[in-house]
């Protein structure tokens, strides 16, 4: 009797090697890339300006500054963790391009 069909090999083939934390510049490259972490930089730069202000008259353009600057500041650090990392490949081209 042949049990040749039945029997499969145990061990898997090795894939491509990962890199560390799923780190890959394959989505977002060349000037977008260095845009997209300038953006990144400014921001945080700006949330770091704001927080050095003691004392305002009218503080409500300080808060209105200040949100704008944090919500740039983890907005653009998403885009860079979702575009420079496996996560985009997870979640697929279409899930990301809503998001």
């Amino acid at each position: 009797m042949d049990n040749g069909a039945v029997y499969n090999e145990t061990t898997e083939p090795q894939g491509p090697r990962r890199r560390p934390f799923g780190c890959t510049l394959r989505h977002l490259w060349g000037w977008r890339l260095a845009v997209k972490v300038v953006q990144t930089i400014f921001s945080f730069v700006a949330v770091l300006c704001e927080e050095i202000v003691d004392d305002c008259i009218t503080c409500s353009g300080l808060y209105f500054f200040e949100f704008i600057s944090c919500s740039a500041f983890l907005l653009s650090l998403l885009i860079l963790c979702v575009y420079c990392t496996d996560l985009y490949e997870s979640l697929g081209k279409d899930k990301v391009q809503k998001l």
